[in-house]
């Protein structure tokens, strides 16, 4: 039976951070989410039969199940653009205010701490760590930093 939708998972290579050796593989660009081009406007039987599809748990879309919200064409041919060109794509989840995270380069490099303060938009963020019964807080850019 032919489906009335075509999916798209855009997949970048990375370097994955084994113990022993480092090696590029394939990783969702964007972890659990799978993009579902309808070629028909849907219907519940569409709904249904994506909705069974083994790791899918949610359709999005407006509230109360609601439409799907459609990503524009250009976006995605943003993303086609991205992942067919040779520049290397990295993933930053960086930690948000008042969570954990831990210093993954720079002279400090394995300390773990609470973000206090933080800068997206110039990718900084201040750690607080405490230190014989003192707090200490550091400045750090976005590529020394990792959400735990």
């Amino acid at each position: 039976m032919a489906k009335s939708y075509h999916v798209f998972l855009p997949k970048i290579h990375v370097w994955s951070k084994r113990k022993d050796r480092r090696k590029k593989i394939w990783v969702p660009m964007f972890p659990g989410y799978l993009f579902v081009h309808l070629l028909t406007s849907p219907n519940n039987y569409t709904r249904l039969d994506i909705l069974k599809t083994f790791g899918v748990v949610k359709i999005l879309g407006k509230a109360n199940g609601g439409e799907p919200i459609p990503v524009p064409d250009e976006h995605i041919n943003t993303i086609n653009r991205l992942i067919s060109s040779p520049v290397e794509i990295n993933h930053f989840r960086y930690p948000n205010v008042g969570e954990r995270a831990r210093i993954i380069d720079g002279p400090f490099a394995g300390i773990e701490g609470i973000v206090t303060a933080s800068d997206l938009e110039h990718e900084v963020f201040v750690v607080s760590f405490e230190l014989l019964h003192r707090a200490v807080a550091i400045k750090l850019e976005g590529f020394q930093i990792a959400k735990i």
